[in-house]
């Protein structure tokens, strides 16, 4: 029983580990606690201390080797190209940023085509553009006025008027 407890912590650990790697990557936290885990489970399925470290440098050596072998034989190389984004989207490969002007919207008037909440999408011009509210709710077809533009960002506010 206890053999079997010890190999859910290390199951336990090792899945820490890779949610830590994979899934949610921050402060360590995740990783450390996976890494105690792991560790513990390995010396609680060895009979004495000694033994413990034993299995432990045998984990490590054999990882390391396997590690090595990947890196020898490309397949690590291919791994990380699976899970990594390497492309780089450049003007001379044809990738073009926006770089629409939005300061003519300022002080227009427009119509909410959905809910604000606070962002949302608008007509203002015969045109129809992402907004994002001044921070409260906007009906849909509602009538808005265009506040401020910060860059890309227009903001507006439910016109008064309305």
């Amino acid at each position: 029983m206890f053999v079997g407890s010890s190999l859910s912590l290390i199951v336990v650990g090792i899945m820490l580990i890779l949610l830590e790697i994979f899934i949610i990557p921050g402060f360590g936290i995740t990783g450390i606690a996976g890494l105690a885990m792991l560790l513990g489970g390995v010396f609680f399925v060895a009979d004495t201390f000694a033994e413990g470290l034993i299995y432990l440098f045998i984990t490590v050596l054999t990882t390391g080797l396997l590690i090595y072998i990947g890196f020898k034989t490309g397949r690590v190389k291919m791994l990380w190209k699976k899970i990594s984004l390497r492309e780089k989207q450049n003007s001379e490969e044809g990738y073009i940023a926006p770089r629409r002007e939005y300061s003519g919207y300022l002080g227009k008037s427009g119509t909410a085509i959905t809910l604000l909440r606070p962002a949302g999408t608008a007509e203002i011009d015969g045109d129809r553009v992402d907004v994002v509210s001044d921070g409260s709710f906007v009906p849909k077809d509602s009538r808005i006025k265009v506040i401020a533009v910060e860059g890309t960002r227009i903001i507006v506010r439910k016109d008064e008027n309305d």
